[in-house]
């Protein structure tokens, strides 16, 4: 018997799922897949993506792996050509890559790693909507999701690169969700996961139990949830729940 639209909502659709490697992108790539869309996988190590992609196929979905160092603009930009020589438009794009630095005063922070932050969590999501651009324009309904973190608007001590690279980074997605408003069939959305136990969580927080936070699958479930609910653009939500 073959599968309802309800049981795969996203039959016939592309997404890119940036940071696709571990955490709560796997587990989004994961649930994308189950949801019927045909994933593309990109981070850069080839060896955690294969696995997730053989987690999809075991699902019964479909995926597709690219590995990218995502803080070099030429690798986003040969992606980008070979995605869209086989798919003209992209219907889904999560940015779900970050790098999180050692936690330091802003007096004291080390210009490479600050760069390096900058560099990963800011100008390589702006790489990726540059060379996205006209194949999410593309599609009749393409939604961008950017993971953000608390901090971007209520900053911390010690945590400065961190939260000047995800507020920079809430700037950019709201600006590019005006831009395109009224020009084009592209909804953006900004989601906190909130606190979600990964591996980023655990170098921020060494001494918490795991068990106490939610799963990264749980955050998975609220983004694909979302993406397949008429959201306005510019929408921003944080992920609570721990089910």
């Amino acid at each position: 018997m073959s599968e309802s639209a309800e049981e795969k909502p996203f039959a016939g659709q592309v997404a890119l799922v940036a940071g696709a490697s571990k955490g709560i992108g796997a587990a989004t790539a994961q649930a994308l897949g189950e949801a019927g869309a045909h994933v593309v996988l990109t981070a850069r190590d080839a060896k955690a993506l294969e696995a997730v992609e053989q987690a999809i196929f075991e699902a019964g979905g479909s995926a597709t792996i690219a590995p990218v160092d995502l803080a070099e603009p030429e690798g986003i930009a040969r992606l980008a050509a070979a995605i869209s020589q086989r798919w003209p438009a992209l219907d889904i794009l999560v940015l779900s890559a970050a790098y999180f630095p050692q936690l330091t005063p802003v007096a004291q922070l080390d210009s490479r790693e600050f760069n390096k932050t900058l560099t990963l969590n800011l100008m390589a999501q702006q790489a990726l909507l540059a060379h996205f651009d006209r194949q999410l324009r593309a599609s009749k309904d393409a939604r961008v999701i950017a993971l953000t973190s608390s901090v971007g608007q209520a900053p911390r001590p010690y945590w400065g690169a961190y939260a000047a690279s995800k507020a920079a980074l809430e700037a950019l997605l709201i600006a590019y969700a005006e831009e395109t408003r009224n020009l084009a069939p592209v909804r953006v959305a900004i989601v906190d996961p909130g606190a979600t136990r990964t591996a980023m969580r655990a170098r921020a927080y060494p001494g918490e139990d795991p068990a106490s936070v939610k799963p990264p699958e749980a955050v998975a479930a609220r983004l694909v949830s979302l993406l397949g609910e008429p959201f306005a653009t510019g929408h921003r939500e944080r992920v609570n729940h721990s089910a």
